[in-house]
């Protein structure tokens, strides 16, 4: 019965890629959905964007055994990242125009720093999408007889299937379904495990006391892991594509700025049901964490609930992942067609043909994250790493372009570089305890000399 409704619901997502690719008329509806958005579809696409694998999964597992210190990049960052986005990013970004945030980079600085910036920000998505990819595999194997590398094929062929057709225009229909799936199915099973545990107050009774610490211990080491954390996520994404596409997917920009706000308040909201409920489980059935931490939620669902909650909370679990999933492989598809591959062709390429190369990338990307998805298998860890290599390459350069008027190229670039290696570097010295926050200082520091050692021509920025 379970998996005759996970097949069903299964069919009915790839039934509205094929109905939503009949709204794709060019590239600008296949990665912005035409900007037309409004305010429903645009938040739950938003409140969608991460609210995958790492928030159910990993981020659950990793509180079970760290507390709310060990989860302050995801849900919290992540609520940040959405928030600061709206206040402070969205309106300079959403009057460009654009079709990708690289092209947004192109607008600060030229071309050279557009091709610079794409080829740091694609390899970020392989690891993210991969990570999605071995969640669901992990689903559909905790209810059929699938190996690992089976359920990441067949995961990955359903989410390509769909993106392929329908683009930003499937994502964001399927993204409002799903997010009704993931609110419904997530509050479902938080009040049943509460009830069967004997209330609210009786598992946070018998938590241990770190499990409710929010703020660090007042050291150096204590702080510096603190806001490493929150600037993972917080600040790391908000150069990426997948934020930037669902934004600016909104019909206007009021749209889009009240979509942030909303997403991020659902999005740290919903983002700590899960961990209630994994503690709850914990309290409930603490021989099924002893087994396997990341699959502590489905495991408990599966051999203790009834076949209505069971089909409620894998709906709920399939939909955020595939959400998840299907940005993931839409954000680095455009950014490789539009900034890699476009400027190559110049006028030359009508936008019939650039249609069809956004999606062929679609299908080379799943390809490649399917590899890195057989080859690792810690969600927490690839999403993590995603987040980082935007953070310490991406995130000065676009702050100051938007908000420094002596912001200059070789600036910029000198800040990608720099801060990119003086990560690499750092990860292979143990006494840099947070070594993205070494590389975001590097790529301060040099955003900072490389403009003013190297300052633009007045017209050059023009």
């Amino acid at each position: 019965m379970l998996l005759t409704a996970i097949l069903i619901y299964l069919g009915v997502t790839v039934g509205i890629g094929v109905w939503s690719s009949k709204l794709v008329k060019n590239s600008g509806d296949f990665v912005l959905a035409g900007r037309s958005l409004p305010l429903f579809l645009s938040a739950s696409a938003l409140f969608a964007t991460w609210f995958g694998s790492e928030t159910i999964f990993g981020a659950s597992s990793v509180y079970l055994e760290e507390g709310l210190l060990g989860v302050i990049e995801d849900p919290f960052g992540g609520a940040l990242c959405l928030i600061l986005f709206g206040m402070f990013y969205l309106r300079p970004m959403y009057g460009m125009n654009v079709l990708t945030i690289g092209d947004v980079f192109k607008k600060m600085f030229g071309r050279r720093i557009e091709f610079f910036a794409s080829i740091f920000m694609i390899p970020a998505y392989f690891g993210y999408v991969a990570a999605q990819l071995v969640a669901l595999s992990l689903v559909l194997g905790a209810v059929t007889d699938l190996t690992l590398f089976q359920g990441i094929l067949i995961s990955g062929g359903i989410v390509v299937f769909y993106t392929f057709l329908g683009g930003m225009w499937a994502i964001s229909i399927t993204d409002f379904i799903q997010t009704t799936m993931i609110v419904v199915g997530l509050v479902w099973v938080a009040v049943t495990v509460a009830q069967e545990a004997g209330g609210v107050q009786e598992i946070i009774s018998q938590a241990p006391a770190e499990s409710f610490q929010f703020f660090p211990e007042n050291t150096w080491s204590g702080w510096t892991k603190y806001l490493g954390a929150w600037a993972i996520l917080g600040l790391g994404s908000i150069p990426s594509q997948d934020i930037y596409q669902r934004v600016m997917a909104s019909k206007s920009q009021k749209v889009a700025v009240r979509s942030t706000y909303l997403a991020g308040i659902f999005y740290l909201t919903f983002g700590l049901l899960p961990l209630f409920i994994a503690l709850g489980a914990k309290v409930l059935y603490p021989e099924l964490y002893l087994e396997n931490k990341q699959m502590l939620l489905p495991s408990m669902i599966l051999q203790h609930g009834g076949i209505g909650i069971q089909i409620v909370f894998f709906g709920a679990l399939i939909s955020a992942i595939m959400s998840t999933t299907s940005s993931g492989l839409l954000a680095p598809s455009a950014i490789i067609s539009e900034n890699i591959i476009r400027p190559y062709f110049g006028e030359k390429l009508d936008d019939r043909h650039f249609l069809w190369i956004l999606r062929i990338n679609v299908v080379i990307v799943a390809i490649v994250a399917i590899l890195m998805a057989s080859w690792k298998s810690n969600i927490y860890e690839l999403v993590a790493g995603a987040s980082i290599l935007m953070l310490v390459s991406l995130f000065v350069p676009l702050t100051a372009g938007l908000y420094w008027k002596k912001a200059s190229k070789m600036g910029a670039l000198m800040s990608m570089v720099f801060g990119m290696i003086a990560y690499l570097a750092a990860e292979n010295y143990d006494w840099v305890e947070e070594t993205h926050l070494f590389g975001l200082g590097a790529s301060i520091v040099s955003m900072i000399l490389g403009s003013f050692s190297f300052p633009d021509k007045k017209s050059s920025r023009a």
